[in-house]
């Protein structure tokens, strides 16, 4: 069977490369443990279970720090740095498909690129809260540093923001949980032809090389 003639459902098309998926995999494990670890140092049941709050503590702290290390890194890759250049930019599509998804509370898939407005949004809320909440966390870190006043400011800001950051990302998990060809491109890099018909109508991505001309 020739590859090249395959139906356009079944065909496998690159949406990320290695790195990006690296990315966003080292993304993902470092706000996870951030998350859990300062669900640790604030709820007092959980405090209780896991203990060790000086170690808790710690590794909240270099897990916060670390956190833009990959996105720095990622910078290498000429195809993440055009994603991020994607993301970064609002088109007349993405108003109209934040318009409608505000009228009716329904994603429209016909007005979504590579990326739909949502994950625009998000995405800058994600890099707009690393770089808030490192900075503050930074603050906290060494108190000897800056005035009281910076200090109470930053934690306001960094205890409040990070409840924000819990609830932003359990709602990104749970969209996730339910379009599972979106999980697949990210733990691979490949998604299906039909998806990309149906769910991001205005990208066009290159097939992978078995399927050029």
């Amino acid at each position: 069977m020739n590859r090249r003639r395959e139906p356009d459902a079944a065909r496998r098309l690159r949406r990320f490369t290695g790195a990006e998926t690296w990315v966003h995999r080292s993304l993902n494990w470092l706000m996870g443990i951030c998350v859990f670890t300062a669900a640790c140092l604030y709820v007092s049941p959980l405090a209780e279970i896991v203990g060790r709050r000086r170690l808790v503590l710690l590794v909240h702290e270099w897990s916060g720090v670390l956190l833009p290390v990959p996105v720095v890194l990622g910078l290498a890759s000429r195809a993440f740095r055009r994603d991020a250049g994607r993301l970064g930019r609002f088109f007349p599509h993405d108003w109209r498909w934040l318009r409608t998804f505000v009228r009716t509370r329904r994603r429209e898939p016909g007005l979504a690129g590579k990326f739909n407005a949502g994950q625009k949004l998000f995405a800058a809320f994600t890099v707009g809260s690393v770089l808030i909440m490192t900075g503050t966390g930074l603050i906290m870190w060494f108190p000897w540093l800056t005035p009281l006043l910076w200090r109470t400011g930053a934690t306001f800001v960094h205890d409040w923001l990070a409840l924000l950051v819990g609830v932003v990302i359990t709602g990104h998990v749970w969209l996730a949980s339910k379009d599972s060809e979106a999980r697949r491109g990210l733990r691979t890099g490949y998604v299906s032809g039909r998806w990309v018909r149906e769910e991001h109508p205005l990208w066009r991505p290159e097939p992978p090389p078995e399927h050029r001309e």
